[in-house]
């Protein structure tokens, strides 16, 4: 079961779309495993999946440099990337876990980064 929790509006890249606002979030994501741990590609998609159902955009491009383990408190950061180049970072923290089951907050960054020329 996947919940989603609205705590703080932050400013999206204006070229991912003008004037749309990115909010953080929280995801629950079930694990197979004794020690619950979320792969980094898994992770990139429920956080892309998270982001495009609070603003109500389209899904954006997310990586996740590593696994999310489930222990509460451990947390990764993550990067969206827009068309044009520019990326925002977004904070990844482990809130709780019930068993397999790994509940986290999402946490986009105030500011984004410009493109790389």
């Amino acid at each position: 079961m996947t919940t989603t929790r609205l705590s703080a509006a932050t400013p999206i890249l204006s070229a991912v779309a003008a004037g749309v606002l990115l909010v953080g979030c929280s995801a629950s994501v079930s694990v197979e495993k004794s020690t619950p741990k979320l792969s980094a590609d898994k992770l990139a998609t429920v956080v892309a999946e998270k982001l495009a159902a609070t603003t109500g955009q389209p899904k954006p491009n997310v990586a996740c440099p590593e696994d999310l383990v489930g222990k509460v408190g451990n947390t990764t950061r993550c990067k969206l990337t827009a068309d044009d180049g520019s990326t925002l970072g977004v904070s990844v923290t482990v809130s709780s876990v019930d068993g397999d089951q790994i509940n986290f907050d999402v946490k986009a960054d105030d500011t984004a980064s410009p493109a790389a020329n």
